[in-house]
C-alpha cells in the first residue's frame, strides 16, 4: 500500500533526525530527511512526490508557526526597519532578474524559463504559472527546487556557524511556549487538547481562506494569516506545533525537496547543471551580501539578516530559525512579504521581458528572444 510505504519513508526520516539531533546537526530533522530523501529519489526506490495531503497539512503547519511568531509587539518592532527591508526585497528580485537575463543570454534557456526559474520564493506558485508564462515547466521546476535544496543544507549550517555553534536541538513553537516538553506535548501551552483542536481549526481555515482569496501558496500563506489574526486577537490559547509534531513537520519539509531531485531529472539538465549553480551561487552571494549591508545599517544580528534574505526556501528558512532560537517574527515576516511580492510582480516582468510583438511572416525571432527549451 502507497501509504503504508510513505509512512515507512518518512519513519526513516524521523529516525535520521533523531540520529542527527544526538549528533549535533543543525536543524536535525529538516536535514536529515532532505538527504534521506534524495538518496531515495536518486536511487530509484522513491519515483513520485510526498502524497499531497501530507504536502498540504505540512504546509498549513508550517503557516500556522510562521503566523504564531507574528505578534504586534514583533510587527512593531520590525516596523522602524520597513525601508531597509523593502529596498532589500527590491534589490534581491532585481539581482535574480539580472542573473536570469545573463543566464538566458549564455545558455541555452529561454528568458521565461531563466526568470521563473531565478526568482526567490513561492516554488510551488512559480511552478504553478510557468505553463501559462510560456516556460519550460520541468526546467522551471528543477532550478527552483534545487535552489530551494542548496538553501535548505546551506541555510541551517551558516545559522549555526552565526550563532556562534549554539545548540541546534528542537525547540519550542514560539512565543509562550510551554515549558517541559513530553512525548505527548505537540503544541504549546498548557492545554493540550484545545490547542490541537484550536491549531486544526487555524489550519483548515487558513486553506480555505487562502483558496478563496487565491492567494499564493494558499496552504502555507492563508493559516499563516489566519494564524496572525488569532496571535494578535490575544484570547485564543497557544497552538503553535512543538515537540514532536513540529519535528515531524519538518522531516516532511525536508522529504518533500528532497524527493525531487530524481535521476530523470538530473539526466534532462545536465548540461545546463554548470551554468544554473554559477547562477544560483551568484543569487545566493548578492542576497549574503545584502544581508551584511541591511545588518549593518539596523543593528540586526547578521543571522537574522541573513535568514531574512536569503533567497527562498521559506519552510526551511523557518525550521532554521527555529532551531538556531533566531528572530522568527522578523525571518517570517521579510520572507512571507517577498513571497507575496514575487508572486504579483513575476507575471508583469516576464511579459515585460518577452514582449509578444507580431513578427512578419517567414522571420524568426532574434536569438536573444528564442525559446530554447529542454528537448
Amino acid at each position: 500500500m502507497p501509504e503504508l510505504r510513505w509512512a515507512l519513508i518518512i519513519a526513516g526520516g524521523y529516525a535520521a533526525g533523531v540520529v542527527g539531533s544526538v549528533l549535533g546537526v543543525p536543524s536535525p530533522y529538516l536535514l536529515a530527511s532532505l538527504l534521506v530523501g534524495s538518496v531515495l529519489a536518486l536511487s530509484g526506490r522513491v519515483r513520485d512526490r510526498l502524497p499531497g495531503p501530507a504536502n498540504r497539512t505540512s504546509q498549513a503547519l508550517v503557516g500556522a508557526l510562521m503566523g504564531s511568531h507574528l505578534t504586534s509587539s514583533a510587527l512593531m518592532a520590525a516596523a522602524p526597519s520597513a525601508l531597509p527591508l523593502t529596498a532589500v526585497t527590491a534589490a534581491t528580485i532585481g539581482l535574480s532578474v539580472a542573473i536570469a537575463w545573463f543566464l538566458a543570454r549564455k545558455g541555452r534557456i529561454s528568458r521565461p524559463s531563466a526568470v521563473l526559474g531565478m526568482m526567490p520564493g513561492g516554488s510551488a506558485g512559480i511552478v504553478t504559472c510557468a505553463d501559462e508564462l510560456k516556460a519550460d515547466v520541468r526546467l522551471v521546476a528543477f532550478n527552483q527546487y534545487l535552489r530551494v535544496g542548496l538553501v535548505a543544507t546551506t541555510a541551517p549550517l551558516l545559522a549555526h556557524w552565526m550563532a556562534g555553534g549554539s545548540s541546534s536541538g528542537p525547540v519550542g513553537g514560539g512565543p509562550g511556549s510551554w515549558p517541559g516538553h513530553g512525548l505527548f506535548h505537540l503544541v504549546a501551552g498548557p492545554d493540550q487538547l484545545t490547542g490541537l483542536l484550536t491549531l486544526a481549526a487555524v489550519s483548515v481555515a487558513g486553506v480555505l481562506a487562502g483558496r478563496r482569496l487565491r492567494l499564493p501558496t494558499p496552504a502555507l500563506i492563508g493559516p499563516m494569516l489566519i494564524a496572525l489574526v488569532a496571535t494578535m486577537s490575544g484570547v485564543i490559547p497557544a497552538f503553535a506545533p512543538t515537540g514532536i509534531l513540529q519535528d515531524v513537520v519538518f522531516v516532511l519539509v525536508g522529504m518533500d525537496v528532497g524527493v525531487r531531485f530524481t535521476r530523470d531529472t538530473l539526466r534532462r539538465v545536465r548540461g545546463l547543471l554548470p551554468s544554473i549553480l554559477a547562477a544560483m551561487t551568484a543569487v545566493c552571494l548578492g542576497c549574503a551580501g545584502m544581508a551584511w549591508i541591511f545588518a549593518r545599517a539596523t543593528g540586526t544580528p547578521l543571522m537574522d539578516a541573513y535568514l531574512a534574505t536569503t533567497p527562498g526556501g521559506i519552510n526551511a528558512v523557518l525550521a532554521a530559525a527555529v532551531s538556531s532560537h533566531g528572530d522568527v517574527a522578523l525571518v517570517s515576516t521579510v520572507q512571507s512579504l517577498r513571497l507575496l511580492v514575487v508572486m504579483l510582480v513575476t507575471p508583469m516582468i516576464i511579459r515585460r521581458l518577452t514582449p509578444n510583438r507580431p513578427k512578419p511572416a517567414g522571420t524568426t525571432a532574434p536569438a536573444g528572444d528564442r525559446s530554447r527549451v529542454l528537448r
